[in-house]
This record gives structure tokens, sequence and C-alpha cells, in this order.
């Protein structure tokens, strides 16, 4: 996949400036993102990029008395994966009760569960912390016996977890074929079975389900409208948790699941980034 590297300078150059232009950036189709001097470094798959989408969200930027400029240039071809492994991917620890890791990381800590992923995607599996948030209720609920649907899957590893706790059958599904690849390799890195993967957005939920248990650590937009159609494949008592968002968006997550018949359970919090869990109540 070719990959286009922006440049931001922002002003002022704040921690709490550069995570909302994450954000705003993320909603637009940027993958990954640099701390440079000055700003962010972020990149977007070439197919993807949108010049008018990237206006429009720094135009319509939520802080005031903000500057944004930036500048963009070609990414260098050449093994991204590597480069990822080097400077990018660390492994995910969750307290002593998980760790995800790649087959080069070393010293990696012993975990109630340990997953070995095999990355194989451009910039990496999505922000740490809307991870770890998922992981932390995976771990802390009930899934034995569970059906379970994991949207937007990625890598497969929340997924994978789930039904290393008992949960089954598992379902991911993410909209790119990397990804999909990447998430059959990762199963069977990790010897589980009962996960059937495949690719498609929500549309592709028609005649699936229903599940326990649906998962889907995206970006408010897409959780946005795609909920209805999660909604389709629930049953009363499901249960729905959705990352991928700022503390800040939670309001209207919970205003749209709540016209769709779902009661809000609590969220959760790491770093501005949040969670939430729904049931549904038919």
């Amino acid at each position: 996949m070719k990959y286009f590297e922006f440049t931001f300078h922002t002003s002022p150059c704040t921690e709490t400036v550069n995570d909302v232009l994450t954000a705003v950036l993320g909603e637009v189709g940027f993958e990954s993102f640099v701390e440079c001097e000055g700003g962010l470094t972020a990149y977007i798959q070439q197919s993807v990029c949108d010049e008018n989408a990237i206006k429009t969200v720094i135009a319509e930027f939520p802080l005031s008395d903000t500057e944004i400029t930036y500048t963009f240039t070609e990414a260098e071809d050449k093994d991204w994966n590597e480069e990822w492994e080097k400077n990018f991917f660390q492994p995910i620890i969750i307290g002593d009760r998980c760790v995800i890791h790649s087959t080069f990381h070393q010293n990696v800590p012993k975990a109630e569960y340990d997953i070995v992923i095999n990355p194989q995607m451009a910039f990496g599996t999505g922000h740490h912390e809307t991870t770890s948030l998922i992981i932390e209720e995976l771990l802390d609920n009930e899934l034995k016996d569970k059906s379970l649907l994991d949207m937007g899957c990625g890598t497969s590893i929340l997924a994978i977890l789930a039904r290393m706790r008992g949960a089954h059958p598992c379902t991911a599904i993410d909209i790119d074929e990397w990804c999909v690849r990447n998430s059959i390799e990762n199963i069977e890195l990790n010897h589980v079975d009962e996960i059937d993967v495949s690719q498609g957005d929500a549309s592709s939920l028609t005649g699936k389900g229903p599940f326990d248990i649906i998962i889907a650590n995206i970006n408010r937009n897409i959780l946005l409208n795609d909920m209805k159609q999660y909604i389709t494949c629930m049953h009363p008592g499901s249960e729905l948790y959705m990352s991928g968002f700022y503390v800040d968006d939670i309001a209207v997550i919970r205003e749209e699941a709540e016209k769709n018949g779902l009661a809000f359970v609590h969220y959760k919090e790491k770093n501005r980034w949040a969670e939430v869990k729904f049931i549904y109540q038919g």
C-alpha cells in the first residue's frame, strides 16, 4: 500500500492540541501518528486520502485559538513492517493478566493470557489505550460459552483473547483485506479455533448472529452510523462494548445508543480515550 506522510505544525503545540488533532485526523482516514518538533507526523493511505476532508477538520478544529498548518509528501517506499517493528509496535501489557506481543519481542513478562501476533499491517494496531480498555472489559466479564463479534477486528487480538477466555463461536470482521489476512495468521499462531474471519463493513452483518457480546473498537463516526446494524444481530441482554473515541464523545454515543434500545452501564477512560458498555433491552 502507498502512503502519504503529512507533517502538521500546531500552535500552541501542546499535548491536548495534538491529542485532539490525532482524534479528528483518525476520523478522515489517518492510521498512525508520531510526535515531531512542533506537532505531529501522520500517515494515510493514498487511496483514501481526501485533502478537502483534511482541510475541513482543520477548519472546524474544536479548540479555539489554535493554528494548524501542514505539508505532505509521498512516504518513502520501504519495508514499513520492519520500520513499525523497530519504532512503533510495543507489547501491550495489562497487569499480570494479559500480554500481547510479537515474535521479535524479548523478555516479555509472564501473564495469564499470552497472545502472540505477527503484524503484517503498515502502521500498527491502533491506539493502545482503546485496545487496553476493551481488553480490561474482556478480562472482567464472563465470556464462557458466549457468542462474540469483533467488529473492525484489525489484528483480531480481541477475538483471540475472548476465545482464550471461553467465548464461542467468535466472528471477526474488518473492511481491510490486510487485516483479514493478518487475523487468520494470528489466529493460527495462537492455536485457537472457532473464530470466523471475513472482510466487510456493517452491511455484511445481515443474517449473522444473534451475538451475546459485540465489541467495536473503531471511531466515533462509524460507530454512530453503524450502531443500528449492530442491534439487528443482538438479542435482549446482549452486551455492546465500544471504543475508539474520546471522553468528550461519550454523550453523543450514549444518545444514539439509547435511541436504539441500549441501556448505558458504565464507561472507562485512559489518557482521555473512552470505552463504553451497553446492554440491549430489546
